[in-house]
Parts: structure tokens; C-alpha cells; sequence
């Protein structure tokens, strides 16, 4: 059997974040899975499930373990942005092969709200509750933040597709000091698994210097690429087939 990836997507995102990176790796041989979060399958534009607001980041984990048991193998487990924060908790359970890591939020003991990142979630964080209701993303968030190397006809294309994501999640990984039940912790000791930590010079969301601490707690066994011409929509911005490239070599040298 090929290797298989699972691809978990980041906030406000579905599977369809996934159709760059799906199509390259299944042409190269590797069985790619791309689960929908829990509540993320709703159409855009419609109503939030309600029960979303209130989903963690361990209900999150909880599903995504139940899918990676049912695929038979051990996977390379693949995220971007908050899938990079839940890969880094599967990795820590010991279910990867190998963790990518694509721009990926930081756990509990990194400090990542930025100026850049405060500007972001501004317009959430100033409703009350907002960390048990389900959020939406504005347009103009979406392209500061994240979509800033995109075309305006991309932008709006991908902002199109998004849904409301958990403020209870958003939560655990902005205000993890305020969390009683520690949703983003990552027990890195437990990390023993090859490490790959891809971060853009010019991501407003989350600064290189934060992916970079985050490839330093893995000491042995990550390795750290930064793209100087990339921010965070990695994904899918202007040469993300060469980070793609970069990926699968070091995949090859990686697992045998």
C-alpha cells in the first residue's frame, strides 16, 4: 500500500483546502484522507451549528484519532495552521509516522498573539462569549491574515468556501493560560517521530519566529524550512508546488 497523509485542515477551512497538495501527492503515489472537522461540513454562508461554539480542540483530536484508527496503517498526519496544532497532539499520542507541520498554531507555552494577530481576531475577541460561540472570519481578516499573497479574484474564491469555526477553540489556543483543561498542550517528550516545520518570512498569523519555537521543541527530530516569499496560505499561494516538492524529499529521507 502507498503511504498514506492525513491532511487536517486549519480554521474556517474543509477539504477543499487540501485539493493542491491532495492532487500532487496521490500523482506521486502516497493515499491522501482529508477529514472535515467536526461542524466544518455545513454550507457556506448558512447558519453555524450552534454546538460548535463549544467544541474543543480535544473533541477535534478526539474524532481525528478515531479516523486515523480506522485506516489500518500509521500515517504521516499532515496540518495547516490550527491542523498543525492538532497534528503536533496526535504526534504526541503516538499515532504519526511523521508530522508537517504547514504554518502551524503554536501549543500551550508559546506565546504567539502578535500585533498582527491581535489585528486579525480584533473583531472577534471584542464580543463577549465570543470563546463559546461559533466565529466567523470577515473578508478583510481573511486577507490580511492570511490570503495577502493572493489574487482579489482568489481571495475571494477561497473566503467563499469558509465556515464558522469554534471561538471555544480559538480560545484554547490564544488564551491557553486561562484553560483549565489545557486543550493545546503537547507533550513534546512524547513527540519521537520526524518532525518537519514549514513556516512563511511574511505570515501575519503565525510568525515564523513562533513556527520556528515550535520546531525547537522538538530537538532531534525536526527539521525547520522557511520561505521567504510565502506567508500563511501555503497552501495555495504563488509557487506552493515547490514547497510541495520540498515536503516529499524530505518525506524520502525521512521513511524508508
Amino acid at each position: 500500500m502507498s503511504k498514506t497523509i492525513v491532511m487536517i485542515h486549519g480554521m474556517w477551512g474543509g477539504p477543499w483546502y487540501w485539493e493542491n497538495y491532495k492532487n500532487f501527492f496521490e500523482l506521486n503515489g502516497y493515499r491522501c484522507v482529508t477529514p472535515t472537522l467536526r461542524y466544518h461540513d455545513a454550507r457556506p454562508g448558512s447558519a453555524p451549528e450552534p454546538r460548535l461554539g463549544n467544541t474543543s480542540l480535544l473533541d477535534y483530536a478526539s474524532d481525528l484519532e478515531n479516523e486515523i484508527a480506522s485506516l489500518g496503517v500509521m500515517p504521516i498526519i499532515m496540518g495547516h495552521s490550527m491542523g498543525g496544532l492538532l497534528a503536533q497532539i496526535l504526534g504526541s499520542r503516538g499515532l504519526a509516522k511523521a508530522l508537517v507541520l504547514l504554518t502551524p498554531a503554536a501549543p500551550e507555552g508559546i506565546f504567539s498573539i502578535t500585533p498582527s494577530v491581535f489585528r486579525t481576531f480584533f473583531r472577534v475577541m471584542i464580543k463577549w462569549g465570543f470563546w463559546k460561540k461559533p466565529m466567523a472570519l470577515s473578508f478583510g481578516a481573511a486577507r490580511y491574515a492570511a490570503l495577502d499573497l493572493m489574487t482579489p479574484e482568489q481571495r475571494r474564491e477561497i473566503y467563499g468556501k469558509m465556515v464558522y469555526e469554534s471561538g471555544r477553540a480559538a480560545a484554547e489556543i490564544g488564551f491557553w493560560l486561562f484553560d483549565k483543561r489545557h486543550a493545546a498542550r503537547v507533550d513534546a517528550s512524547k513527540v519521537t517521530c520526524p518532525v518537519l516545520v514549514v513556516a512563511g518570512s511574511q505570515d501575519r498569523i503565525t510568525p515564523a519566529r513562533v513556527s520556528k519555537r515550535i520546531a525547537q521543541r522538538y530537538p532531534g527530530f525536526s527539521t525547520y524550512k522557511e520561505y521567504p516569499d510565502h506567508a500563511h496560505w501555503v497552501v495555495g499561494e504563488p509557487g506552493w508546488s515547490k514547497i510541495a516538492r520540498d515536503i516529499e524529499n524530505w518525506i524520502k529521507t525521512q521513511i524508508h
